[in-house]
């Protein structure tokens, strides 16, 4: 009995959605939707290559049926059988090289059904009633909930960042408006660092805990030459505002993209001893994140330092583009609604990867809830370990390339920076210049006399 074929054999493929790993949702890498397509097309082109080449074998065969003609005189069955099998096997190639060029057209048919599927993904989804009541303290918004809202109500990375630059820049709120940022020594130390993402976040959350704009430098030593990691941590809100850390920088990340905070950063890593084309990975928790992949698109610094890898945790990073071969892997949780608060989705790239932790976190009794559970950077902390466990070849793929930067680490140096903003300007006292008087004051100063 003849073996049945599989269901949907003559039929294009569907996508479908990406295999959970426990509670990690794997979007991106060498895995993710995008490459896949990449090597469809790249096997498409593969295939149009042998079909070209296939040709060239047609003409060479049917040249040498040509050449072969003039021995029919010599000896007639023997030239009829030789021109025959020359003829059958071109009718052979000809055969092979039509049903590939088939199987091409197959595979870019392929290749557009599932970018029309990644499209439709990409649109925001009607939301239903009972999911539009975010006004409960209780309850904050989920990261899909903040994506949809905003997608729809009004995209901030529209145009040249008009809206969060029209706020910033308005003359009701000067002090809101990016000033220019340095970075002050506090501080260096060595000490044993453990380099993995669980830990660096771990290291990131207690910089936070200061709360007062600091950033850490690190130094290690991997393989006899230096390479750098960059910590950044979030938004600081109880901070004077000479703390670029503060709510304004969220803008100041996300509308001017970090122009004031990146030349800082690198400014601390010279500092620190960082020369140029040293290896750098940057890790950011929330707004911190922001800044950490601005850093992936800032070509002055970059064509300083070799940014390999960025690492964020719960940052509305989908509107960052990096430059083509820097890493990045994005941890975002079902429930946190800042990663959705740009309302742009991370690309779906070989290099870029997003992780979304889907475990349902409570804020412990007795804390404060702040922006909800889901930013909790501990929880991000114990994704990231989730994430070192993982076979998924995207994750597998991505972490070495952190890896490779920071080592296995060891006794390392460590040297703290405070990143302050330059004061606000104190406005000049507007001066009016003497004028005549009017007709009514020239009237009641001479009732006067």
């Amino acid at each position: 009995m003849a073996d049945s074929a599989p269901v949907g054999a003559d039929e294009a493929p569907r996508p479908v959605p990406p295999a959970p790993d426990g509670i990690l949702t794997i979007r991106g890498g060498v895995g993710g939707m995008s490459y896949q397509l990449e090597e469809l097309l790249r096997g498409a082109a593969r295939l149009d290559d042998v079909v070209q080449q296939l040709l060239g074998i047609e003409e060479e065969a049917r040249r040498v049926q040509d050449d072969l003609e003039p021995f029919l005189y010599d000896s007639y069955d023997t030239g009829c059988n030789a021109i025959d099998a020359v003829a059958d096997s071109r009718k052979e190639v000809t055969r092979v090289r039509q049903d590939l060029v088939e199987v091409s057209a197959s595979v870019r048919a392929s290749h557009r059904d599932y970018v029309e599927a990644e499209a439709k993904n990409a649109q925001p989804r009607v939301l239903r009633l009972d999911e539009m009541r975010l006004s409960s303290p209780l309850i904050p918004p989920s990261r899909e909930i903040t994506h949809n809202l905003v997608t729809m109500i009004t995209p901030l990375w529209s145009g040249s960042r008009g809206v969060i630059r029209g706020l910033l820049e308005s003359p009701l709120v000067p002090d809101l408006r990016p000033r220019p940022v340095s970075a002050e020594r506090l501080e260096e130390s060595t000490e044993y660092v453990d380099p993995s993402m669980a830990e660096s976040l771990r290291r990131l959350e207690r910089l936070h805990a200061r709360n007062d704009g600091e950033i850490e430098v690190i130094r290690f030593d991997n393989n006899g030459s230096a390479s750098w990691m960059v910590l950044i941590p979030g938004t600081q809100p109880n901070s004077p505002s000479t703390n670029p850390l503060d709510i304004p920088g969220v803008g100041e990340a996300l509308g001017y993209d970090s122009d004031q905070v990146v030349p800082a950063i690198g400014q601390a890593l010279r500092e620190a001893g960082a020369e140029a084309g040293d290896q750098v990975v940057a890790v950011g928790h929330s707004q911190g994140g922001v800044h950490a992949m601005n850093l992936a698109q800032n070509q002055a610094f970059l064509s300083e330092f070799d940014l390999r890898y960025v690492l964020t945790a719960g940052a509305p990073v989908g509107g960052i583009t990096p430059e083509p071969g820097i890493s990045s892997l994005h941890l975002e949780h079902a429930q946190d609604w800042v990663p959705g608060a740009d309302g742009r989705m991370n690309a779906d790239t070989k290099d870029r990867v997003t992780v979304s932790l889907t475990n349902e976190v409570r804020t412990p009794e007795g804390e404060d809830l702040g922006l909800g559970p889901g930013h909790n950077q501990e929880n991000y902390a114990a994704g990231a370990e989730l994430v070192a466990l993982s076979r998924d070849e995207s994750l597998a793929a991505s972490t070495a390339v952190f890896t490779g930067v920071v080592g296995a680490g060891g006794m390392a140096s460590v040297t703290r920076f405070r990143l302050e903003r330059a004061p606000v300007s104190a406005p000049a006292l507007a001066v009016k210049p003497d004028s005549p008087p009017t007709v009514k004051e020239t009237k009641q100063e001479a009732g006067t006399r």
